[in-house]
């Protein structure tokens, strides 16, 4: 008899008992505590692959990724706040960080990165040959708040001398920001139903700065050419000139959620960095190339020539010389109404790197 109630005891605690999946939680103090279930939009790139097949696990997190193209979710997230994480467009993320009350907090993981030399584009037939000859044009833009733009510009400026206020400006769609811009920017609205691409072949505006080749460009049309087809030395020397390898987007959590669960950064910022390390030890297997480029190996020896063995990286101090220029630019452009000082962009466990060698490890 004792050993049947014994028994029926011990199936009654177990059937009481949670049964949490070992893998699916977290250790904090001496309780077990069930993961939290978080949303991540973000881009299909590379560098996020292990993460969104879930070959890494950001730990305490059961995290859904969700896949699609960044003018998408940084609508949603700007206008919505729809994702609990999501990709943001350093642009956009620097005006609400410069402003009171913004709904995001940031960690230094940098989705998307682009020089924008190459992406000036100009009408054949206008008699533009060198940036100066800008100076008085029409030059369209898809969103004048674009980070993609606001680079350009500002290489525009620093390395040849043509401020924004040189040249007036058409805009493509109205800007998702809402932005006040200063009484000596001169912009107007693109008629409706009009592509930028169209009015650049066209020559109803005379040049034309983007994020992506315009179709008029890609379709090979000889009245749309790039302003300077040298782009990729320049771009290299632009680099080792200022230390600035520019910022497009970058990773944002709801302000909400990270004053809930503030350890979400650091568990976040982690499983990015070891995803971006998985794509890195894949790609590097040249013998047997995961990448369809024929001379993949000579480009990552020429990637880690002029960036380093980390030349994508995450982090802040990698990083300062081109988060210190995005704040400069933001601000020199009137975008953002003051300059916010870099530690006030990212979350604070992010800062730096846990400095694991001064204690000891806890098993």
């Amino acid at each position: 008899m004792l050993e049947k109630a014994l028994e029926a005891a011990k199936h009654s605690e177990a059937k009481a008992a949670p049964a949490y999946d070992v893998n699916k939680i977290y250790r904090k103090g001496d309780m077990s505590v069930p993961n939290i279930a978080l949303t991540f939009a973000s881009g299909p790139y590379d560098r996020m692959q292990a993460l969104r097949e879930g070959a890494v696990r950001p730990t305490g997190i059961d995290l859904t990724y969700l896949t699609m193209q960044p003018a998408e979710i940084f609508w949603r997230m700007l206008q919505y706040r729809e994702f609990d994480i999501s990709e943001m467009s350093m642009s956009n993320y620097l005006m609400a960080a410069s402003r009171d009350d913004c709904p995001f907090v940031a960690i230094p993981v940098f989705p998307s990165r682009v020089f924008r030399h190459g992406y000036i584009f100009i009408n054949a037939d206008k008699g533009i040959e060198t940036p100066k000859d800008l100076v008085g044009r029409r030059a369209g833009v898809p969103e004048y708040s674009q980070t993609a733009a606001v680079h350009a510009r500002a290489v525009l400026e620093h390395e040849y001398g043509v401020p924004p206020s040189a040249i007036e400006w058409v805009q493509g769609r109205v800007d998702r920001a809402g932005v006040s811009l200063p009484a000596n920017i001169r912009i107007e609205q693109a008629p409706a139903g009009r592509e930028l691409s169209d009015m650049l072949e066209r020559g109803e505006i005379d040049c034309l700065v983007t994020g992506n080749n315009p179709a008029s460009f890609r379709r090979r049309s000889p009245k749309v050419r790039r302003l300077l087809p040298n782009y990729r030395e320049l771009e290299i020397a632009y680099f080792k000139k200022t230390r600035i390898y520019p910022i497009m987007h970058v990773v944002v959590i709801r302000k909400d959620v990270f004053d809930r669960h503030p350890w979400v950064a650091l568990s976040m910022y982690k499983a990015l960095r070891e995803s971006k390390e998985y794509c890195y030890r894949t790609m590097q297997e040249t013998g047997s190339p995961k990448v369809s480029l024929a001379f993949l190996q000579p480009l990552i020896e020429e990637e880690k020539e002029i960036f380093g063995d980390d030349w994508y990286p995450y982090g802040i101090e990698p990083n300062r010389s081109s988060i210190d220029a995005a704040i400069r630019f933001g601000y020199e452009q009137g975008l953002c109404p003051r300059m916010p000082a870099l530690e006030e962009l990212f979350a604070p466990s992010t800062l730096r790197d846990i400095p694991l060698g001064e204690g000891q490890f806890i098993w």
